[in-house]
């Protein structure tokens, strides 16, 4: 198929008017989607009129989001509601960095090397390993652990607690599914 000069200005007109490249091939017909976007590229065609979107339904108003509000630990211990009934949100403060950790000194005066290494010594890697000077910490672990006190708690971060989603969320969402309609979460 060729373009002629009076195929072109017909795809010029659609794809001015905001039709889809699909569109505009199905209307010339004997060209497929990917020809339309290669000769709108060559010809340069970039601004539209419109975007090409299938009409949607409207749906339902989204609800605004409860504010949320730092709060102190004596502020959560009591418990305090807000106008809607709800718990504010308690925002945590992050934990203190934990202390660093100086390697253990071997009795032969050198460090934890991968070569010393043994069962009960922590192996949390230290420096660089491409560095002459990289080495493990090598402080006594706990049995069944790889790491000593201080770097299990760096390791090992404790699990957040679950977040559940808002009732508000949820009313809208029994709320659609009994008015037949969907609702996107």
């Amino acid at each position: 198929m060729a373009w002629t000069d009076e195929r072109v200005e017909t795809l010029k007109k659609l794809w001015a008017d905001g039709l889809s490249a699909s569109q505009i091939a199905k209307q010339l017909g004997g060209v497929t989607r990917n020809a339309v976007i290669g000769k709108v590229h060559r010809l340069g065609l970039s601004g539209r009129a419109a975007p090409s979107r299938p009409t949607r339904r409207v749906a339902a108003p989204k609800l605004a989001p409860r504010p949320r509000t730092a709060s102190t630990p004596s502020q959560a211990n009591a418990k305090a509601k807000t106008a809607n009934g709800s718990e504010p949100a308690i925002v945590r403060a992050p934990a203190p960095a934990p202390v660093p950790v100086e390697p253990h000194v071997l009795p032969s005066g050198d460090y934890a090397t991968v070569l010393t290494l043994r069962e009960g010594m922590c192996k949390w890697p230290v420096g660089d390993p491409a560095d002459a000077s990289f080495r493990f910490c090598g402080h006594k672990t706990t049995p069944g652990q790889a790491y000593c006190e201080a770097h299990s708690q760096m390791a090992y971060q404790p699990q957040a607690k679950r977040k559940r989603k808002p009732a508000e969320d949820a009313r809208a969402v029994l709320d659609s599914l009994a008015s037949g309609r969907r609702a996107n979460f």
